[in-house]
């Protein structure tokens, strides 16, 4: 299949425009100058701007074992090898040299050797879709196995790879599990490395440390690899070296590496933390790897950048000499604490990733308490918090929401097993955030049955950035409204979108720039849109049915501060790393019921239970009482705000982690992703108009406020 690069619909191959949108599937656009050129050419021939699509291809020669495990490897069945991805897989080099007759002199395991590696020019496969454009360059560090790796270009970039089209089988039958442990229930087909399944899960979890993986196979002894390439990324140590970074983003760096060292345990990919020239920075200087290292098993790492112990095995003891060695490389001075720190870690005094933790956060402590005056701190935001110290990432984030007695509970999707840790007791560290991109889209459609369109949104930014060579700031606000209008004919329509306009035109005079709204203020707000749909209902004289009304949900956003205020039973999603999470309770008769504690089996086994308690319009001021809520955006967030088109029968909770979870990723479109969960909603809830608003927000250190 095709996939669409503007609306991402799957197309035959053998088409040359989209059949949604008309959009070219055989050439594109060159960012530079705007020429027209082939997806399959390396470079713009009218400016010699590249405009192929590359990949970072790795090819590991596979450890071959003794005749005993051959002969079990032929035992596959039939119906396994039934599994194995369509596509023909050239062999990039001879076949293996077979195992001497006496295998008993052998090791368990011997290594495959590459030779006669593919010359620029040639294909890694057989379809000839991945071309080599660079020589091949050996890795030194990856041991036992050889492994060389290179940019390839992709011929057919907008055709699905077969290993993508294998985890998108695995998340239709809810093959593939969510927690990202190894050897799970999801597996991959024959013929896939088992390495690929690393990089997809911890993908799919949004660690965007990890690089995204876009094809795999395996053929004749050799594993093929293809990565976003990351080669060109600068690394930790040359950031590092700058005079600008302060010893508040150093702890920043560390406190990421031990966040990582917990996701790549179950996968036996510590080492890629151990090896300075993997460590990769982003656009936002967060950290990120280059590739997946494998640890080496009863060997001592040959790295400069560590020494293991006797037998092998990691241990933070060794993340502790890779911080020292990226201390000498720069030669900046060690500071504080993190002097006595670093010993205790080449003492083997710290065991556990909680030990190092609560031992970062006190030092951050003290960096806060020395550095900052209470003139930059009057806004404190967390850099990281006793909950990220103890939980993995799909636990759900603690913050100090002021709600009303009804607010909800929070319940994490897929939540790991207790952490009976002691790091419990950890402080709060207090450290300044900053706003570094605020990015949006909206749709709505009128769904399968619907003869018109009821629900309207309304999206409004301002955004000030100020970027330099070493830093980034923005500045900015952002209103997002989303209604869904109910009553009489057209009445709906009328409803919404008055009170969307009304919402707009006052925030337009009441919204200070530089600081959020009130609670008094929003509140305000959602009276005078509701007295507007009031009048408009007495005026014309409408009554029971007839009453036109509507729904609300309502995201403010001021730098990293938030409000959201909603009436009826659209609403608020947040998703964050640790997963998704319902920020607003539906006025519905059902919930109600359940607040004041009749069983959730009982209640939403009414009748009447999914009708409205509250909506704007039927009613005057006495009869309104809207949800406002206060928090801060302590890290990246992507806000949902969805009709009910889009929310009935738990459809973005039964589908977040293919259709939401990608797209806090700063590299996903948001305009696709609204478009594919219109498209969701019409496959599962088509019965209803579906509206969605995305709002993505991207957080960092503020490392100037604390200069």
């Amino acid at each position: 299949m095709l996939i669409c690069p503007q609306c991402q619909f799957e197309n035959p191959n053998t088409n040359k425009f989209c059949q949604r949108c008309g959009t070219s599937l055989t050439q594109k656009d060159c960012s530079e100058c705007g020429t027209l050129v082939a997806v399959n050419e390396k470079l713009c021939h009218n400016c010699g701007a590249m405009t192929g699509t590359v990949w970072w291809a790795i090819i590991v020669a596979q450890q071959i074992f003794n005749q005993q495990a051959v002969s079990q490897e032929d035992a596959v069945t039939g119906e396994q090898k039934a599994q194995v991805v369509e596509t023909s897989v050239e062999p990039i080099i001879p076949s293996v040299p077979p195992i001497p007759e006496k295998t008993p002199e052998l090791p368990p395991v011997a290594t495959a050797k590459l030779s006669q590696l593919p010359e620029v020019g040639a294909y890694l496969d057989h379809a000839q879709r991945y071309q080599l454009i660079e020589p091949l360059t050996e890795v030194p560090e990856n041991t036992p196995d050889q492994e060389v790796e290179g940019r390839v270009l992709d011929c057919q970039p907008f055709q699905i790879s077969p290993l993508m089209a294998i985890v998108g089988n695995q998340q239709q039958t809810s093959e593939v599990t969510s927690g990202g442990q190894p050897n799970g229930n999801g597996t991959m087909a024959i013929g896939i490395p088992q390495i690929a399944q690393a990089y997809v899960d911890l993908h799919s979890q949004c660690y965007e440390a990890i690089p995204k993986i876009h094809d795999a196979w395996q053929d004749s002894g050799m594993e093929v690899l293809l990565l976003e390439d990351r080669s060109d990324w600068p690394t930790l140590v040359d950031i590092w070296r700058q005079d600008q970074i302060t010893s508040l983003q150093i702890l920043h760096w560390f406190y990421e590496m031990t966040q990582l060292w917990e996701a790549l345990e179950p996968w036996n990919c510590r080492q890629s933390l151990l090896l300075l020239s993997n460590l990769r920075l982003d656009e936002d200087q967060s950290l990120a790897l280059q590739k997946l290292y494998l640890e080496p098993v009863n060997t001592t790492v040959s790295s400069p950048a560590v020494a293991t112990s006797a037998d092998g095995a990691l241990s933070l003891k060794d993340l502790g000499q890779v911080w020292q060695v990226l201390f000498q490389q720069s030669q900046r001075t060690q500071f504080g604490s993190l002097v006595q720190l670093l010993g205790e870690l080449q003492l083997g005094k710290i065991q556990t990733v909680a030990q190092l933790r609560s031992r970062l956060l006190e030092i951050a402590q003290e960096l806060e308490d020395n550095l900052t005056s209470p003139a930059t701190m009057s806004s404190p935001e967390p850099i990281f918090n006793q909950q990220q110290a103890t939980s993995t990432p799909t636990i759900e984030l603690e913050v100090d929401i002021s709600t009303s007695s009804d607010a909800p509970t929070k319940v994490p999707l897929d939540e790991p097993e207790e952490n009976t840790s002691k790091s419990d007791d950890l402080p709060t560290v207090v450290l300044p955030m900053q706003l570094v991109s605020l990015e949006d889209a909206g749709r709505t459609d009128v769904g399968r049955q619907r003869d018109h369109n009821e629900d309207f949104f309304g999206i409004e930014t301002k955004i000030n950035k100020l970027e330099y060579a070493n830093s980034r700031t923005v500045q900015a606000r952002g209103l997002y409204i989303l209604c869904d209008g109910m009553g009489g004919h057209a009445g709906g329509e009328i409803a919404s979108n008055l009170a969307v306009k009304t919402l707009r035109q006052y925030f337009k005079s009441n919204w200070v720039d530089g600081q959020l709204p009130t609670e008094e203020s929003i509140r305000s707000a959602v009276v005078i849109a509701n007295q507007a749909i009031h009048d408009i209902n007495q005026q014309q004289g409408n009554s029971g049915l007839r009453r036109m009304g509507t729904t609300l949900v309502m995201l403010l956003i001021q730098d990293n501060k938030a409000a959201v205020a909603h009436v009826g039973d659209s609403r608020l999603y947040r998703l964050t790393r640790r997963g998704l999470e319902q920020l607003t309770l539906d006025h519905e008769v059902a919930q109600r019921e359940i607040l004041r504690g009749v069983p959730r089996e009982i209640a939403t086994a009414r009748p009447d239970g999914q009708q409205l308690t509250q909506a704007l319009g039927p009613r005057d001021e006495n009869f309104i009482a809207p949800d406002v809520q206060f928090f801060e955006v302590n890290e990246d967030t992507l806000f949902i705000l969805a009709s009910d088109g889009l929310t009935d029968n738990d459809l973005l909770e039964g589908h977040w982690h293919s259709h939401i979870q990608p797209l806090l990723s700063s590299r996903a479109n948001l305009e696709r992703g609204v478009s594919d969960l219109i498209d969701l909603g019409n496959k599962y809830n088509g019965h209803d108009n579906i509206t969605a608003v995305l709002v993505r927000a991207k957080v960092r250190p503020n490392l100037d406020a604390q200069r």
